[in-house]
């Protein structure tokens, strides 16, 4: 036997070394298995995904699956090949350590030198190691349909013609080297297996390195059109179809200069709803005259639409919330138990200034107060944008409800919001959970209270949904009968659409859940929006009664639904490359615009999409719509204008209008520039400029009125 030749690792004997050998085998196992545990823990949502999925109806270009097995059943695959690869061999590793420290596995001048059953089990690892290295390739080629190789994402003529191949070539050799452990383990000696991998290393390196390198060099680049033109088809094929840019309706728009009073009157509402009002100003004066007390904060505008005394309207409006940083004194009861909620809002016109140059509101003050939208009835904000830490409410402590003069008006929490704290228990765990000991000690605590976390209404979302993205602009709705409600708009995403091009980290997308939050108890509902989106028809069915069907909205919050702005911009983004459909004009980018860049506060800053209540060009009646325009790449000129439709029945419709590219059509850049230089506005904004004062400039907008600019 081999352990008793001569030791040339100087290690104890046999007899010392197994005992300790078998106590510390468990421990060792114990270990990985916990810290592989957790690895398949933390992959929980792989594994729903592959268990309820759901198909696309469209298959990727180059093996034909359907987009689901990229999407959902390749990363399970992944997960468990990562896993099993990373389990054996550790195994191999720590098997063969055993043995070292048993002399079955000794090394020798000519070689490691096994014990029979030290030499089967090892070669057995060994074989089954490669055999997963093949699966490895099998499952690597998938991956080149994501390959960054040529001029665009996604599988490219070298991937196709040199990796696709050498990656089963490498699953044979694989399987041969296999093979070969399992022949030495019955054959002295270790040749075949030796020449097996010397070969397989090789071709590896070769195959996937070398080989395509070359290939690409020598016979791409020189005809990089003509060898690329399939696959980048496929990718403005698949890019489209990810970012729903296949859908978008394409009109030509005339950009006549022919406007008369005639269609100005046609368009009435359109021309009143156009927004006078900038956010970054208005938030500021919004401050000024309503916050009330310095603990209260406006923290952004929202654009939203109200039917105001009959009339559709557009209406910016704000949450008045509580700054925990802004308060007079700081201290535990007064930061969790007494300023527990912000209160009201405010909301104006967009198109009304008063002579003071002040908005006029619909409503303001404390307990809010105006006429035209619906009264509001429940006013406090206990869940908002500011990120509030936890508070209790029914509590022995005083809660503030609002200033009135110079005296306070208190309340008492009557709603459902929050967790019971109703026992030591419960006082135990949330004094653990929010490192806090007065949680524990205090007297104010009652049977009756209750804790409120997670009040910051993105972070509230998400964690009932952490499979969700959502917007980063919740926004505040006035329902009808008076009480807020947030809406946010979850997106499913993913990284795994073939072909697609990425954009921030992801390269398929869907606003495909609504998710409302009352901002009084912090009742979460999920709505989706989308059924035909396989994502979240797959997570419909991993998780029934979550999302429950859009028909189920109260209509009243149904009327403010809209197209978010974060999905908007992506899409406005994407479109004004994806727009090119020949490979050839693509290719050259011949076409390529851009989004128009306006200086704002000190440096260029891209036009944000807007919102506004107008008649689309050839549409019955106004709308409320998000607009982006486009100008030529590298031109300040427009060339197009992209809306997206927010009301029923035409919620979520795009539609492209593109400008005669034999017309200069002046952009925001050009009517920025125009604007600096009419000697009257000029010679009144240096003027305003002087003693201190600071000109700021509002939003340019560019609204289509039948087939005119203004």
């Amino acid at each position: 036997v081999y352990w008793e030749l001569e030791d040339q690792l100087g290690l104890p004997g046999r007899a010392i070394l197994e005992p300790l050998v078998r106590r510390l085998l468990l421990p060792v196992v114990a270990v990985i298995a916990f810290f592989s545990g957790g690895r398949a823990t933390a992959a929980w949502d792989t594994v729903l995904e592959y268990l309820n999925a759901t198909r696309f109806g469209r298959v990727d270009p180059l093996f034909g699956h359907d987009l689901a097995f990229y999407v959902f059943e390749l990363p399970l695959w992944r997960l468990l090949h990562g896993w099993a690869t990373a389990l054996v061999a550790g195994t191999l590793v720590l098997t063969a350590a055993v043995y070292v420290l048993q002399r079955s596995l000794v090394l020798t001048a000519r070689g490691p030198r096994l014990a029979g059953a030290a030499r089967l089990h090892l070669l057995g690892l060994g074989a089954l190691v490669l055999v997963l290295r093949a699966v490895g390739f099998w499952l690597d080629k998938y991956d080149l349909l994501y390959s960054r190789r040529g001029v665009v994402f996604g599988a490219s003529y070298t991937d196709v013609n040199a990796s696709l191949p050498v990656l089963g070539w490498l699953v044979v050799l694989a399987l041969a080297c296999a093979g070969a452990c399992v022949v030495q383990m019955f054959r002295p000696g270790w040749r075949f297996l030796v020449a097996g991998l010397m070969v397989f290393v090789l071709f590896w390196g070769l195959g996937l390195g070398v080989y395509p390198a070359l290939l690409q060099r020598f016979r791409v680049t020189p005809n990089e059109l003509a060898a690329e033109r399939p696959y980048i088809e496929h990718n403005i094929r698949m890019t489209r179809a990810a970012y729903l840019l296949d859908r978008v309706a394409e009109q030509e728009f005339a950009a006549e200069e022919n406007l008369n009073p005639a269609a100005l009157e046609r368009n009435s509402l359109t021309i009143k709803n156009i927004r006078l009002w900038d956010h970054r100003p208005l938030l500021v004066t919004y401050g000024k005259l309503q916050e009330i007390r310095t603990y209260y904060k406006f923290l952004d505008v929202d654009v939203d639409r109200y039917t105001v005394n009959g009339e559709y309207r557009q209406v910016m409006l704000s949450a008045r919330e509580l700054s925990y940083k802004d308060l007079p004194s700081r201290g535990w009861i007064n930061e969790r138990l007494t300023y527990t909620h912000g209160y009201g809002l405010v909301a104006s016109p967009v198109n009304r200034i008063s002579p003071e140059g002040l908005p006029e509101f619909f409503l303001k003050d404390i307990p809010p107060a105006g006429s035209g939208l619906p009264k509001v009835t429940r006013p406090e904000i206990y869940y908002g944008e500011l990120g509030n830490d936890y508070v209790f409410v029914r509590t022995r402590s005083q809660e503030l409800d609002y200033p009135s003069g110079d005296q306070n008006v208190y309340t008492r929490y009557d709603g459902r919001g929050g967790i019971p704290v109703n026992s030591l228990l419960a006082k135990l765990a949330f004094a653990l959970r929010f490192g806090e000991l007065k949680v524990l000690l205090s007297d104010d605590l009652t049977a009756e209270s209750r804790v409120m976390m997670y009040r910051d209404i993105t972070a509230r979302v998400r964690q009932a949904a952490p499979f969700l993205r959502f917007d980063h602009d919740p926004f505040l709705i006035v329902t009808e009968s008076g009480r807020l409600v947030w809406m946010s708009d979850g997106y499913t995403t993913s990284d795994r659409y073939p072909y697609a091009q990425p954009a921030r980290g992801f390269n398929y997308i869907r606003n495909s859940v609504k998710a409302t939050v009352d901002a009084y108890d912090g009742t979460v509902t999920y709505y989706i929006a989308d059924p035909d989106d396989p994502v979240a028809s797959t997570y419909a069915k991993a998780f029934p009664g979550l999302l429950r069907p859009l028909a189920q909205m109260p209509r009243d919050l149904q009327a403010h639904i809209r197209c978010p702005e974060d999905l908007f911009a992506v899409q406005a983004r994407m479109y004004a490359i994806y727009h090119m459909q020949d490979p050839q004009v693509f290719y050259n980018k011949e076409d390529l615009w851009s989004i128009p860049r306006l200086p704002q506060e000190g440096r260029d800053r891209e036009m944000e999409p807007y919102f506004t209540i107008m008649r689309l060009p050839g549409e019955p009646k106004e709308e409320f719509v998000l607009l982006e325009a486009f100008n030529p790449s590298g031109r300040d000129n427009m060339i197009g204008l992209m809306a997206a439709r927010a009301d029923a029945p035409n919620y979520g419709r795009l539609i492209a209008y593109n400008f005669p590219k034999q017309k200069l059509v002046y952009g925001p850049r050009n009517i920025d520039a125009r604007i600096n230089q009419d000697p009257v506005i000029s010679q009144q904004i240096s003027l305003w400029n002087q003693q201190g004062s600071r000109v700021l400039r509002g939003s340019l907008f560019a609204i289509p009125i039948d087939q005119s600019l203004i």
